[in-house]
């Protein structure tokens, strides 16, 4: 069996890690760079890097940051944040990302994941569904969870699959810092509509909620989190060692 993965999450705005609730309320936490590097010694299995802002101000993401923190880390490394075209993906490939992640853009211009899926690989293209319950269906919402498209997000995520797609990541807006645990419903639905590694994203808030996420969901590839482990609430050496007592495979941390 695969082992699970665990994601620190660092959301940047104005060159600092934010975190507030439901997309709301941001509040400046530290630097990326120093954040980086804690979560590269403390054993985190990847390292999501999104520029929150830059698609509704309608900017580049900040590649200055983006190659710093690449700088200190050696764990793989995605990167989302006003990612339009296939410029962007160069830029951010160039600026030491391993993974792209699309939203707004992917919204936009459907057929960008596909043409990137060609020129990359499909290993290199990551769609990020900010997901959101609306009228009993759940939309996904564009622009850092702003907008409501109307779009279906299982139908979405089916078709971001078969434009290309090599993974998905599912940010559940209606437990995002709420700390009460994984969307479970949305989860395992989303795992049910794609054969493509999922990445489970909104509302952790103890160690207990991934285990109960792994084993729930067991089709979920990995867990992701950023306020609690921000905050040191949870170390992820912990935490691994919680789910390996749990009897659920994980990388081992030195």
């Amino acid at each position: 069996m695969l082992t699970k993965r665990i994601i620190p999450c660092l959301d940047v705005r104005d060159g600092k890690v934010v975190k507030g609730v439901q997309f709301q309320d941001l509040q400046e936490l530290a630097s990326p760079i120093d954040l980086a590097k804690r979560y590269n010694a403390a054993g985190a299995d990847e390292l999501v890097f999104y520029d929150i802002t830059a698609s509704a101000e309608g900017r580049a993401l900040f590649s200055d940051i983006l190659q710093d923190v690449a700088r200190e880390i050696f764990i793989p490394l995605t990167v989302g944040g006003g990612i339009n075209t296939l410029a962007d993906f160069e830029r951010v490939l160039n600026s030491g990302a391993d993974k792209v992640s699309i939203n707004s853009g992917a919204l936009k211009d459907p057929s960008l994941i596909e043409r990137a899926a060609k020129k990359y690989g499909s290993q290199c293209v990551v769609l990020s569904v900010d997901i959101k319950k609306a009228a009993g269906t759940w939309h996904v919402f564009a622009q850092g969870g702003r907008i409501d498209t109307g779009k279906d997000a299982l139908a979405w995520i089916r078709e971001g699959q078969e434009r290309g797609a090599g993974e998905i990541v599912a940010n559940s807006m209606d437990t995002d810092g709420v700390r009460a645990g994984f969307d479970l419903p949305l989860l395992r639905s989303i795992t049910e509509t794609t054969e493509l590694p999922v990445i489970a994203s909104g509302g952790a808030g103890n160690a207990q909620d991934f285990v109960k996420l792994f084993q729930s969901v067991p089709k979920i590839d990995a867990g992701l989190a950023a306020s609690i482990f921000h905050h040191e609430e949870v170390s992820i050496k912990e935490l691994k060692e919680q789910l390996k007592a749990a009897g659920i495979p994980v990388r081992t941390v030195k």
